[in-house]
Parts: structure tokens; C-alpha cells; sequence
């Protein structure tokens, strides 16, 4: 069984993990799209889910994940590409949080060991 601290980790974005975000947002978009409004009964829910849980692993949770999700359940808001905003918007933030510089109270103590040979 896999701990809760495991599900909601943030993963190190890297280069490809990005791009296969990208993609699977761009793809669960383009698909629904082309399917239109209505689209055929539970279809585009199983893309939605299938979406949501792909990038999830790829990019970690983020809280706009949820909204997201629940927006594309509206027959004509999921037809804009609100997972590949989504995807932008998400990833933007954790490169902004990876470039952060750790705080002074993230880093660990120094050691108090002193050079007694004076």
C-alpha cells in the first residue's frame, strides 16, 4: 500500500516529464474537441480521468488539478483546452518554486564544532 506522503510527492520536473505533460494535455484537448460537445456517453470522461491521473504522476498533485477536472465534466467548457492551461499553469509554478533559493530554515544546522588547537 502506498503511503499518502508518496501520492501527493512533487516530482523534479525534468525535461521529459514536461513534455509528456504537454502532450497528454494537448491530446485529452484535441480529442475532446473532435468528439464535440456532447460527446459519446462516457467517453469523454474516461479521458478526463485517464488525464487527470497521468498528470498527476507526471508533473505531481496540484490543487488546480481539481477544478480543472470538475470544468471539463460541462458539455461546452470542455471543449477549451483547459488541461493544457492547466498543464502551463501548474508547471510554471513548480519551476518557479524548484529556481527558489532554500530558506535559511531548510537548510541544516550547522555543527558547533570548534577548532580547540588554537
Amino acid at each position: 500500500m502506498t503511503s499518502s506522503s508518496g501520492l501527493f510527492r512533487v516530482p523534479t520536473l525534468t525535461k521529459s516529464r514536461i513534455r509528456l505533460a504537454y502532450a497528454a494535455a494537448i491530446a485529452a484537448d484535441a480529442a475532446q474537441f473532435l468528439i464535440g460537445p456532447l460527446g459519446w456517453i462516457g467517453t469523454v470522461q474516461v479521458i478526463d480521468v485517464a488525464t487527470m491521473m497521468l498528470t498527476w504522476r507526471l508533473i505531481g498533485f496540484h490543487v488546480l488539478l481539481l477544478p480543472t477536472f470538475l470544468l471539463e465534466l460541462l458539455p461546452v467548457a470542455g471543449m477549451l483546452p483547459t488541461w493544457t492551461g492547466c498543464v502551463a499553469v501548474v508547471i510554471g509554478l513548480r519551476k518557479a518554486l524548484q529556481e527558489q533559493p532554500p530558506r535559511a530554515s531548510d537548510l541544516p544546522p550547522e555543527s558547533d564544532v570548534h577548532d580547540e588547537s588554537d
